[in-house]
């Protein structure tokens, strides 16, 4: 389904928010949060954080993967990249945001 501009998918408890579809995930990295209920709201929250810390990098395009497994939340961000380049920088600064402790607390609260 597409909504102002972003594609959201539910495959079978996994939400696959992206601009582009079908997603790619040329950068990735994946972290575990608590369980949480609102995934679409979840994957909303790590996306616009995510674009925040990489809007200045050419060529990139977020996109976030949200399923429970195990009695946690699974959550992969990263996304698009068309451009070459600061690739090793970019993974730091997406592995950075998801594991600082006041934005996970944020995302696990308001989710």
């Amino acid at each position: 389904m597409r909504r102002n501009g972003w594609h959201l998918a539910d495959e079978g408890g996994a939400v696959t928010l992206a601009r582009r579809w079908p997603a790619r995930f040329d950068l990735a990295v994946e972290t575990r949060l608590p369980s949480v209920s609102g995934r679409v709201r979840l994957a909303h929250h790590v996306r616009q954080d995510l674009w925040r810390a990489l809007r200045g990098l050419r060529g990139f395009t977020p996109c976030i993967r949200i399923e429970e497994d195990a009695g946690a939340t699974r959550l992969v961000a990263g996304g698009q990249l068309d451009a070459g380049g600061a690739r090793g920088a970019a993974l730091a600064r997406i592995a950075a945001l998801l594991d600082d402790p006041e934005t996970r607390a944020r995302w696990t609260r308001w989710s």
